[in-house]
């Protein structure tokens, strides 16, 4: 018979995110952007903190967008944060702005730059919206 604590442990495990399980489910959601409109260079690195911890860039180039299990050294703003956080803002739930004033996002490079992803964000809610 298993103890209440052993079932704990067993639960906790199958609920625990691998960096790989976190960048398939976080690059569907990106993926879903609507960036035709986007002319401009933009080159984000992540940096996933806790559990699934890892890195991965998004780059938006000539109305294209790249999403990759790798570091961008000349990225544009580098962005760190939890798998939970970043799912919540990725499915517009939470306000990339609000996360960074609430300490659950931190921000580095280039701050114009890095207000574009609530654009980017939002081109997924706007696809969403059209299909409806």
């Amino acid at each position: 018979m298993t103890s209440g604590r052993n079932m704990a442990n067993l639960v906790e495990k199958e609920d625990t995110m691998t960096y790989a399980e976190m960048f398939a489910k976080v690059k569907g959601m990106l993926m879903e952007a609507d960036v035709s409109d986007i002319r401009e260079h933009l080159a984000y690195q992540f940096n996933i903190t806790g559990e699934a911890e890892g890195i991965f860039y998004a780059e938006v180039k000539e109305g294209k967008l790249y999403v990759e299990p790798y570091e961008y050294f000349d990225r544009d703003a580098m962005f760190t944060c939890t798998a939970e956080t970043l799912f919540k803002i990725a499915d517009g739930k939470t306000d990339p702005i609000l996360a960074v004033t609430l300490g659950k996002l931190k921000v580095e490079g280039n701050i114009d730059k890095a207000l574009k992803l609530k654009e980017l964000i939002n081109s997924k809610k706007a696809k969403k919206k059209e299909k409806k």
